[in-house]
Order: C-alpha cells, then structure tokens, then sequence
C-alpha cells in the first residue's frame, strides 16, 4: 500500500493550457512537491468561494450538497485522490453517517476539493499519484 500524504491548497489561478479551465494546486503539507489540476470555470468558482468565504445569494451546487447531507448526518471525513490516467485525476469522498457508517464514493477530484473546504475535510493522495 502507497504512503498517505496529507495536501493543501497553495493556489488557483487561469490555465494557459486550456482557455476556461483554472489550474488548481494542491502541495504536500509537510514537504515540497506540487500536484496541479486543471479544472473547470464552474469547479474553479465553487472553490474560489469557499476559499475566499465569499457567501453568494443562492447556495451553490456544492452548498446544496452540504446542506442535504447535514440534514441526513452525513459528513466528509476526506477525499483521496487516488489515481493519475492518462492526463486525468480521479478521487474518492469518504462519508460518514451519524451512527459511524462509512462509504466510499468516486467522485472527480475538483468536486470532491470543493466539497472538502465546505466539510473542513482533510485532502490526501498516494505516493505513486505525487510521484507521477
């Protein structure tokens, strides 16, 4: 089994690499190395607000999420992003649920990174992922 090493945002910013897509970057906490992910205008907005603790009027798609699963107990205890193919990332959200049960569900790492800000969730990724 890969090593587990715990990420925080450093910073998003508009790729040069793709028009429309925001380039987020995530760094290991304890060490040097940087994963950038290239993401989407509206992934980009949801966590630029949430960075920025900007409240819009309407919630959200990821407020919205938040909002349904507080009301069911549920909570994110982390994301992992788990997998780098061909170019593309790919992620899981831990859930759990009020009496301890825990799923684990795929889910595209840029949702995944806006919905950890909204829970306070930890961001991890393996070591072959960083590596890469």
């Amino acid at each position: 089994m890969d090593k587990i090493i715990e990420l925080e945002i450093i910073g998003l910013s508009s790729s040069h690499a793709q028009s429309g897509s925001f380039a987020l970057v995530l760094g290991e906490k304890e060490g040097n190395r940087r994963l950038p992910i290239i993401v989407g205008m509206f992934e980009a907005q949801s966590i630029a607000v949430e960075l920025e603790q900007i409240k819009p009027k309407r919630p959200l798609t990821h407020d919205l999420f938040k909002t349904i699963s507080e009301e069911f107990g549920l909570r994110i205890k982390q994301v992992l992003i788990t997998n780098l193919k061909e170019g593309v990332f790919y992620a899981q959200l831990e859930i759990l649920s009020e009496d301890g049960k825990s799923v684990t569900v795929d889910a595209r790492p840029s949702y995944a990174i806006a919905l950890s800000l909204r829970f306070s969730a930890p961001i991890y990724t393996i070591e072959a992922v960083l590596s890469e």
